[in-house]
């Protein structure tokens, strides 16, 4: 059995370095990407505080598919280019928005949702998945949780 808790959630780095020890340790040898985008999901949701979804958009056959999360229904598939995951997803970058009202073209599949941050998962320089991490908080998000998370999709870039 796994408890995974972070120790400080005050000291932004020291919480990545226990999200990413964690998220090594789960997916660690598994095959099954799936799998491993389920527990990563449940991981973000126990580490990240303020936070009311946290999951993957997986790509197929060019467009962003709903996989494994942790919150509320979702929007199920997302065109390239739509919404922050599509912008994500399009230009191969990380979208850190403070106020998604303020976003054109967001997609409001939680309401309650306010900011948001989008990493996209590279392997081989093709964007495979997005990780989606949404607050309803503005201005939640963070130069800190950045870098936290595109740790995360790096190390995730051979495992999903």
């Amino acid at each position: 059995m796994y408890d995974f808790r972070p120790a400080d959630l005050a000291d932004k780095p020291a919480l990545y370095a226990e999200l990413l020890a964690a998220a090594d340790a789960l997916t660690d040898g598994e095959r099954d990407p799936v799998a491993n985008m389920a527990n990563v999901a449940a991981l973000l949701g126990e580490f990240l505080p303020d936070c009311n979804w946290t999951g993957f958009y997986r790509m197929v056959d060019g467009e962003l598919v709903l996989g494994p999360f942790v919150g509320r229904p979702a929007c199920i598939r997302i065109p390239l280019g739509r919404g922050v995951c599509g912008a994500a997803a399009a230009s191969g970058t990380t979208q850190l928005v403070e106020d998604v009202q303020a976003f054109p073209g967001h997609i409001a599949c939680d309401a309650a949702s306010r900011s948001e941050l989008v990493v996209p998962v590279l392997r081989d320089g093709l964007v495979i998945a997005v990780i989606d991490l949404d607050s309803p908080d503005l201005a939640r998000f963070d130069g800190q949780d950045q870098a936290g998370i595109e740790a995360l999709a790096a190390l995730l870039s051979r495992r999903i």
